[in-house]
């Protein structure tokens, strides 16, 4: 049996707003972030699901926290949803990075971990979520990079940003596959 992964990104914090690369640094959520976690609850209303999973930053947990009040559900924290980390970049803003190292319009961005490191993690951290919850549906809270990764595995190749708060569904089968739902 397969399961469904209701992947939502959090919500908004100052750093997205200016623009400041965040990657494992812990921001906590801005009002705009909490109002749009709100919504995102709106939008879940008539949505079932049997476990609420988030990366263990703040920014997450506390989208996962608004989002699903009131149905009972702990949110458990996984530190395999984190972001991609960005090393020394953490916290220099995109026109920072963009003068200091030109390479990073046509490169990879950062000295941390690598795409495919936080890739690998990530659907290691989902194939585990669906193999404890088989034929289930299940809510993750997390950020930009771990969705797309997910999008890749399911032979999706990320085209844009993925905003705020923006939930997507996939589903993991038994044997591990993701494929995407909407």
């Amino acid at each position: 049996m397969a399961t469904t992964i209701l992947l939502a990104r959090h919500g908004e914090t100052d750093w997205n707003r200016d623009r400041r690369v965040q990657g494992h640094s812990d921001v906590p959520l801005n009002d705009t972030g909490r109002e749009q976690a709100q919504e995102l609850a709106k939008q879940l209303a008539r949505e079932r699901f049997d476990a609420v999973y988030a990366s263990d930053l703040a920014r997450a947990k506390e989208t996962a926290e608004i989002a699903t009040a009131g149905r009972g559900l702990p949110v458990l924290e996984l530190r395999d949803l984190r972001e991609r980390h960005f090393g020394t970049w953490e916290g220099l803003t995109d026109e920072v990075i963009r003068d200091r190292f030109p390479q990073s319009r046509t490169g990879p961005w950062g000295d941390g971990e690598t795409i495919e490191e936080m890739s690998t993690r990530v659907v290691a951290a989902l194939r585990a979520i669906a193999a404890r919850h088989p034929g289930r549906s299940v809510l993750v809270a997390t950020h930009g990079g771990p969705m797309r990764a997910a999008l890749r595995a399911s032979g999706v190749e990320p085209n844009g940003p993925i905003e705020n708060c923006h939930l997507m569904r996939i589903e993991v089968t038994l044997d591990g596959d993701l494929r995407r739902l909407d």
